[in-house]
């Protein structure tokens, strides 16, 4: 079921981004706020945005800047984010998030965005839109603050899967190339491995074995192998696409993110302590504010599922409007870039892992 917006026009519009609503731990009012900012920001976008009716149509009818560029579809459930996964595939149908996906699937829109549960998000995403062929397993990437002149590297994978084989790594690495050019602009993005140290004799067998056949396919996979990096070339400017297993990279982005929190509240309480602090943080306050917007997670927010057939953006569900938007954005850009088909043409230029060839067979 779906309530016909007035003045919606698809064709007018040829970018569709599917959205989860009822997702986030906001709301859908913060989603739609974030809503009307992308719709301000990426004039040639239009949404399907599913959830509950009763709730969504009277947020959007109150946006003007939204008229005829958002179609709500009702959906009468939505996904915990204490929901098992596969629960989730098993019962999910009515919910929020697996319309969301659907439509990708069916060809509606051209990428999807929730804020919703990470893992059902995956698992459903998974099951619906199914891996590219070739790919063992897919993995989520996420942008970081960087010294790089655009300001960012991608890292991958961020968690959908704890496990990574040498064949896995050399997957994420040419997946996460090819985000770099679409998202990031970057012609010959340069990839590097994350280990405990630079030289080659260390680390684990696996990532020796990833190290040497990342070196073979590089030129196959669109990238520029850097080797070896460690954790603090993570925002650092040797590369441009760090590649790692879900566990590793989670834990990573877990800290990043709480260490930018605490370097936050330590200038917080600094520039609050006395009263000649209050006003050097009154002198710095254009500095601040830079530095701020820079270090900002909501500015960065969206991890993209790489390696299916469909485009998914994750934004986090703690996400404001700035938030959302940020991922209403990224999904617009990727969608608009044709990124979906490039990566499947260069996935198919470098075969697929072993292990999906040897099940094949």
């Amino acid at each position: 079921m779906s309530s016909g917006t007035p003045g919606f026009d698809g064709a007018a519009n040829p970018v569709v981004i599917s959205v989860d609503a009822m997702g986030g731990d906001n709301g859908p009012a913060a989603v739609v706020a974030g809503l009307v900012d992308c719709a301000a920001r990426v004039p040639g976008a239009s949404f399907h945005l599913h959830g509950d009716e009763a709730a969504l149509a009277p947020l959007v009818a109150r946006q003007p800047a939204l008229a005829g560029r958002v179609r709500v579809r009702h959906a009468p459930r939505a996904v915990a984010m204490d929901d098992k996964p596969s629960q989730v595939v098993r019962n999910g149908d009515g919910t929020s998030m697996w319309a969301c996906i659907e439509s990708v699937r069916t060809g509606e829109a051209q990428a999807a965005v929730s804020c919703g549960n990470t893992g059902a998000l995956m698992a459903l995403s998974t099951i619906r839109l199914r891996r590219l062929p070739g790919v063992a397993r897919p993995a989520i990437a996420g942008l970081w603050p960087s010294r790089n002149p655009g300001g960012f590297n991608i890292i991958l994978d961020l968690g959908a899967d704890i496990r990574a084989d040498p064949e896995d790594l050399v997957q994420y690495a040419t997946m996460g190339a090819a985000y770099a050019r679409a998202g990031l602009g970057i012609a010959q993005p340069r990839v590097g491995l994350l280990n405990v140290g630079t030289e080659e004799h260390k680390g684990r067998a696996e990532l020796k074995a990833a190290h040497d056949r990342m070196v073979q396919s590089a030129g196959a996979g669109g990238f520029v192998f850097a080797g070896f990096v460690e954790g603090g070339d993570i925002p650092g400017d040797v590369c441009d696409v760090i590649v790692t297993d879900g566990f590793t990279g989670n834990i990573a982005l877990k800290t990043g993110e709480g260490t930018a929190k605490l370097i936050a509240d330590f200038l917080r309480e600094a520039f609050g302590a006395n009263a000649l602090a209050r006003v050097a943080a009154v002198l710095a306050l254009g500095s601040l504010k830079r530095l701020r917007q820079r270090i900002d997670p909501r500015q960065v927010n969206g991890g993209v599922f790489l390696g299916l057939n469909g485009t998914v953006v994750k934004s986090h569900g703690s996400a404001d409007a700035t938030g959302v938007s940020a991922a209403l954005g990224l999904a617009c850009r990727l969608a608009a870039s044709g990124f979906q088909d490039r990566l499947a043409a260069r996935l198919l230029t470098t075969g697929p892992a072993p292990a999906v060839a040897e099940a094949a067979r």
